[in-house]
């Protein structure tokens, strides 16, 4: 065998290996969940409560939960891919001190929950969390969803099958394939990618105003995938881009009280 066809033999070998092991170990690199448990109080948030919700395939899953003042809604909290409840302490607080209800989701293994994130699973959990506060007795006219990061596409996707009162979404990629392929534009990814969060092919789907909220300095999530993903929404909807804002400090730049008004000039 000529020495090129053994280097092209080598080269398309390795290249076959390093795609088998980022298909196999892909979960592992979109999920890095926090286990450990923390308590609302533990937080300095004594106000808060900790709801457990058993899903029906017999796992548990730890929310973060406040009832909202009279006339204020509820936001319904879906967080990003790593960390645990505890690292949105700060955005709780804000929430609290708006008078805003709130239910914050831990995602399967992430901060006490049981079981193993996937998107179905995560698509699953979203919605018994909206379906306790329906029966709870919170509109639907009542309920913000909210995501951040992974959790916009998780946002997305039960904005399509719930009615709401309005969406936010923080930081949003346009689909889970987008961003594989922006991190490893030398491997052919696409079609290898299980969990693909699709926001842009569901977000004309959504018939609730929409916010999203994105940081120009963004080293994750490019700005120009919120721009995307607002230009594909229906109206009513709004794009604020924060200049000095990364990818979590949004809330460091303003992001709380561009929250506030938003809720406040779609509520009145």
């Amino acid at each position: 065998m000529p020495w090129y066809f053994k280097i092209a033999a080598v080269f398309v070998t390795g290249y076959v290996l390093i795609l088998a092991m980022m298909y196999f170990g892909q979960r592992s690199l979109m999920y890095e969940p926090d286990p450990n448990r923390v308590s609302p109080e533990q937080a300095g948030l004594p106000e808060v409560i900790e709801q457990v919700l058993r899903t029906p395939d017999g796992e548990h899953l730890v929310t973060w939960r406040l009832k909202a003042q009279p006339g204020k809604p509820t936001i319904l909290y879906f967080h990003g891919n790593a960390g645990n409840l505890a690292g949105r302490t700060e955005r709780a607080k804000a929430y609290r001190n708006a008078g805003y209800g709130m239910m914050m989701l831990s995602y399967r293994s992430y901060g006490g929950s049981t079981g193993n994130p996937t998107e179905a699973n995560i698509a699953a959990d979203a919605r018994l969390a909206y379906d306790t506060l329906r029966k709870e007795g919170v509109p639907a006219k009542d309920i913000i969803v909210y995501g951040e990061s992974l959790g916009t596409g998780v946002a997305v996707q039960l904005a399509t099958e719930r009615e709401v009162g309005a969406v936010v979404l923080d930081a949003p990629f346009t689909s889970v394939v987008d961003m594989a392929q922006q991190s490893y534009p030398w491997l052919y990814l696409r079609p290898f990618v299980v969990d693909r969060y699709d926001s842009l092919a569901k977000i004309n789907q959504i018939n609730a105003p929409l916010l999203v909220l994105h940081g120009q300095l963004d080293p994750l999530v490019p700005l120009e995938m919120g721009r995307e993903v607002h230009a594909r929404a229906k109206d009513p909807k709004r794009l604020i881009v924060f200049p000095k804002g990364h990818h979590s400090d949004l809330y460091e730049h303003g992001a709380a009280e561009a929250l506030e008004r938003f809720i406040d000039q779609q509520r009145s």
